[in-house]
Order: C-alpha cells, then structure tokens, then sequence
C-alpha cells in the first residue's frame, strides 16, 4: 500500500481510496445477506400483526443498510472513479444489486397483497424444487381476449397439453397481465373469469397501463423467477406467432452458457451507464439496456424476426423454420386475429414437433 505526504500528513492514494471503499461495500454484502430472504409465505399470512404493520417490520427490517449501500457505491462510481475497469466493476455491482432489490421488493409486495405468490405457497415449493426449461410470458391486455383466443387456436397447447408440455417437456406459458386502476373492478373480474376457464395467466403486481409496459416486463421477470426454477425466460406479445419446438432447441443450443440475453436486436446496443434501470418507452429497449453494465452476453437471432408470409413460409420449405414471425411495421403480426392462422397454417412447425424435440 503506498502513502503520500501532504503537508506533513500521511493520505491514502486515490487509488487505493477506491479499492477500500469497494471492498468495504463487498463486505458489507457479506454480513447483510440475510436481508435478501424474503420471509416464508406461511409466517406471513398466518401472522396477527395487520398488513400495516408487517409492510412497516419487512420495510425497515430488509431495506435501510441495502439502500445505503447502494447509495454509498453511487458516490464512489461518481467521485472517485479513475479507470474504466473501475467505473465497469462498480457499474455491474450496483445494477446486480439494483435488480435483485426490485426482485426481492415485488415479491414481498406480493405477499402482503394477496396475489398469487401470497395465496399459493405450495404451488411455489413445488415449481423451485423442479428445474424447467423455458417460461414464456405472453403480454397481453384486458382488451385484447380475441388476441389471447386466437394464440390459443394456433400455438400454444391448450387443456391436458398444456400440462403435459410443463410435466416432459420443462416448458411453461403463461399469459401475462396486471391489475385494474380499480381494484377487483370489472376489468380484474372478466380476466378472473377467463382465468378460471382456461388456467393459462400470470397475474402480476401492477396497474395496467400503455405507459407502463417497461415496469410490467420488469415484474414479470421478477415473478417467474421466484414461480419457476428454469434455465430460459421468455417475453412474447400476444400478436406474435411462435413455433416452441424450434424456439426450444435454439434456446438449447445456448444452454451451458451461464449468462445470455438472447433477441432480435432491431437498433443494436442501448446503452446506458448511470441509470441502469432506466425505463424507456418501448419495454423491449428497456429490457435490453437493464443488461448493459452486467456480465450478458447478447446474441442476436434473426431467427426470432422473421416476417409473415412468403418470408416465413420460405425459409419453412428451406428447412429453416423462424422461431417467432410477425410484421415489423406492426411490431406484431398486423390484424392478428383474423391472419394468425393463416400464419400458423403456412409457417407453423408440425404439431409433432414439439414433442419430438429433444432439448
């Protein structure tokens, strides 16, 4: 360690000022560790105390030293930062820590509200200790059942299917979708209704809203991850037609890597280096640029952009089958749900497909 004199006192170098200060922070992660359990499901719901008052022990209990932390590594990026190996270490470690707190924050959330995660405990035991392959989200909207109808009419298996597909073959969808402004409104009831019909939502944590998309595919993630152990998640819009079997065994070929955001990158990287979770309009851009700063390595597959027909349908009778087709002017297969099934019909992998894929 190396010392400098400055008018006859002895001062750490910038330098080493730094590496003290990040290992400090490291540390400090150490120790608090046992901040990030979120509490068992059943201590929660069976507890007296009112929901008040658990929000106010969870809140003050699991959040103050985590916060502080990463305000701490927020002056040090900006103070005292001198190499970009440093401004990289200190960037990856604030948006690790930046993600996993909004992770950890929905999910007690969760629980205090009453939502799935809450009312199911049993169902989230069960899905942790069994390793699937892939979750797929579908983004939907309380306006868009036609839509939803349509995707169950082509791609995505319905009934018993559906089931078997998660108990072989590790593969899980789901539609997703959050709450009303209102409420338990007439909105929440109709998506309830269908719910009890088709058994195929995921509900979230969150207000409905066209300007919150970016803030619905970050809880979504969220969610899957404490529902399902698996090695891949996938976000999809319900106007987007989806071949699983191919999707499945591009994915696999992806699969030792420890870390990777696979996509069809439209505009190349965003980048962003002080507001790592920043929300951008399109939730895609916003996905996208959550990852910059973090070990990821991205994969661009034109694979999962093709067109509608006679793209699709070409590359079909080529032997490459797309992933996932829809109209770029449309960002979604336009007038989706008088085309979808024209779409399936002439691009659509063999029903067999899927279960004689090998992942």
């Amino acid at each position: 360690m190396s010392w400098k004199s400055r008018g006859g006192e002895k001062t750490v170098s910038r330098r080493w000022t730094l590496l003290l200060c990040v290992g400090s922070f490291f540390t400090g992660l150490v120790f608090t560790n046992r901040m990030w359990m979120v509490p068992d499901a059943k201590d929660i719901i069976r507890t007296s105390k009112s929901k008040e008052q658990r929000k106010e022990v969870i809140t003050e209990r699991y959040y103050p030293k985590l916060m502080d932390q990463k305000e701490e590594a927020r002056k040090i990026l900006g103070e005292n930062s001198t190499t970009d190996e440093d401004l990289q270490l200190l960037n990856k470690t604030i948006s690790n820590l930046e993600m996993e707190l909004a992770a950890a924050r929905m999910a007690q959330e969760s629980l205090l509200k009453h939502s799935p995660l809450a009312e199911e405990p049993k169902a989230i035991n069960t899905s942790r200790r069994h390793k699937y392959f892939m979750v797929i989200g579908i983004n939907t909207a309380f306006n868009s059942r036609k839509r939803r109808d349509s995707v169950r009419a082509t791609w995505m298996p319905q009934g018993e299917k559906r089931k078997k597909l998660e108990e072989e073959k590790g593969i899980v969808i789901r539609f997703v979708i959050g709450h009303g402004a209102t409420s338990g409104g007439i909105l929440d009831r109709t998506i309830e209704a269908e719910d009890r019909k088709h058994g195929d939502f995921l509900r979230l944590n969150h207000v409905e809203g066209y300007l919150e998309l970016s803030a619905k595919t970050r809880t979504y993630f969220a969610t899957a991850v404490s529902l399902w152990d698996a090695n891949f998640y996938v976000k999809v819009d319900d106007d987007v037609h989806v071949n699983i079997a191919t999707l499945g065994t591009t994915l696999a070929r992806h699969r030792l890597k420890p870390r990777v955001y696979i996509g069809c990158m439209k505009c190349g990287p965003v980048l962003a280096r002080k507001h790592i979770l920043h929300k951008y309009a399109n939730e895609d851009v916003s996905l996208g640029s959550w990852f910059i700063g973090l070990d990821v390595e991205h994969i661009d597959d034109r694979k999962l952009c093709c067109g509608t027909p006679p793209d699709c349908e070409g590359k079909a009778r080529a032997g490459n089958t797309c992933v996932a087709s829809f109209d770029w002017n449309c960002s979604g297969i336009c007038d989706s749900v008088d085309r979808i099934k024209e779409v399936h019909r002439r691009c659509g992998e063999n029903e067999s497909a899927i279960w004689n894929a090998v992942f």
